[in-house]
């Protein structure tokens, strides 16, 4: 039987509309569309076929399932044809059980799941292989597409810059100004992409693309666009996967545009449907108290509002009004959901935790660690639960974060900094310094301030 997906109305309007064309949001009511697939064709296969067939692909090969999505592309876009996946193999990150930090948190069976493993450095790289190869079959099917763009907190414009190259299509990407990482700004300007910077924070980049797509042309890579939530959704499938098929009880996850979590309830509701689990986690969204208002809603019976959002160390959640917040309350009715915050303060020292486990965390993973710190202290998330928090970017691209809280200069303290010990050349000096850490002082001098 042949598979299919198409886009719908998220509130329910009739009609559907293909996956290869530029639409984003309901002709009829201007809801925002997600991605349905014809359940009834998928159930051609057992819940244990299915397993098994993911298990089977997984392995590595050096076929487009040696991408941990389009190893399930019946689940994610059934009708791309193979010479136009774009594909640098992403997915396939590792879940890594912490066994110290979760031992501090009082949450001994904790798990990461590493996103950041993964291209580009991101879990956008998941949902940008799928836009990209169907943007890819539009041109090649005589679609006329003048580049594609997207809004950017820094890792979306890396991962479309990454993808587009790749792809020989023009992309353009809109950044706010002095608020991404260096290393941020590096990727796409490396790809070749049209970056431009712009005097305005990311709700106001968002606001420009979406002027763009409507009256120039261009394609959206933005969350916005359900296509990048298909290839985000398999995160759920892999925690899954890599659990041997079974079900986490809590899975955390940073919220900034709240795209991914609306991705992991889609993935999950997947497996649910099709038999492989018969249970959900509880989905928790961790936002910077600075960027929060799914929190606000939250607190306030989930009545939302978009607020002003103020500069964080987690810059790619620094987001005051979020393109799926509607999906994302509504996935979060349906597991159980709550919404925590935390302060710069709260979020650097719980990076700095993980990093003494052997982490190399970046700030908006620490936003998920703080409020799962605060989660536990208060007794919502007991002691005997499987939590797996969300790690979606990697730590390498925040090295100013790093500094920053090293050298002490965030403006609060930083009990766990460490710089290096400036010796001479001499072979006692290091021998008392050696002595001194199997004692267990610190190796470094107190920090500054």
């Amino acid at each position: 039987m042949p598979y299919r997906a198409v886009f719908r109305c998220l509130a329910g309007c009739p009609g559907d509309h293909a996956l290869d064309q530029p639409i984003y949001r309901c002709p009829s009511c201007g809801q925002l569309l997600e991605v349905a697939h014809d359940l009834d064709a998928l159930c051609d296969r057992t819940a244990s076929a299915w397993m098994a067939l993911f298990d089977d692909r997984d392995r590595p090969h050096g076929t487009i399932h040696g991408s941990s999505v389009w190893s399930k592309r019946e689940w994610v876009c059934p009708a791309v044809r193979d010479e136009c996946i774009v594909t640098m193999r992403e997915g396939g990150t590792p879940l890594v059980k912490l066994d110290r930090l979760g031992a501090e948190f009082g949450v001994p069976d904790l798990w990461i799941k590493q996103c950041g493993f993964t291209h580009t450095g991101s879990f956008k790289d998941l949902g940008m292989t799928v836009l990209v190869s169907v943007v890819r079959q539009m041109i090649a099917d005589g679609r006329r597409v003048r580049a594609v763009a997207c809004a950017s907190s820094g890792d979306t414009s890396a991962s479309l810059a990454a993808y587009a190259a790749a792809a020989g299509i023009p992309a353009l990407v809109i950044l706010p100004r002095g608020r991404v990482s260096t290393a941020q700004l590096l990727q796409p300007l490396a790809n070749g992409a049209l970056v431009l910077s712009l005097d305005t924070d990311f709700d106001g980049c968002m606001a420009i693309v979406q002027r763009l797509v409507e009256a120039e042309g261009v394609y959206l890579a933005n969350s916005m666009n359900s296509l990048r939530l298909e290839g985000q959704k398999t995160v759920a499938v892999e925690i899954v996967q890599q659990l041997g098929w079974t079900v986490p009880d809590v899975v955390v996850i940073p919220g900034g545009n709240l795209g991914n979590v609306s991705a992991l309830g889609a993935g999950f509701d997947l497996m649910v449907a099709l038999g492989l689990i018969d249970t959900r986690p509880r989905l928790i969204v961790a936002q910077a108290a600075a960027a929060n208002p799914l929190y606000l809603a939250y607190q306030n019976g989930w009545r939302y509002r978009s607020v002003t959002a103020r500069p964080t160390l987690a810059s790619a959640i620094q987001i005051g009004a979020p393109v799926s917040v509607q999906k994302a309350i509504r996935v979060l009715q349906r597991y159980q959901g709550c919404v925590e915050q935390a302060t710069e303060e709260e979020l650097s020292h719980a990076a700095a935790r993980a990093d003494r486990c052997g982490m190399f965390t970046c700030p908006h993973t620490g936003v998920a660690l703080a409020a799962l710190s605060t989660l536990v202290a208060r007794g919502e998330i007991g002691r005997h639960a499987r939590v797996v928090v969300v790690s979606t970017a990697n730590g390498l691209k925040f090295p100013e974060f790093k500094q920053r809280y090293h050298e002490s200069t965030l403006g609060f303290p930083t009990p766990l900094a460490s710089r290096p010990l400036e010796l001479p050349n001499d072979l006692d000096a290091v021998r008392r310094a050696l002595d001194g850490l199997t004692r267990g002082e610190s190796p470094a001098p107190p920090p500054r301030g």
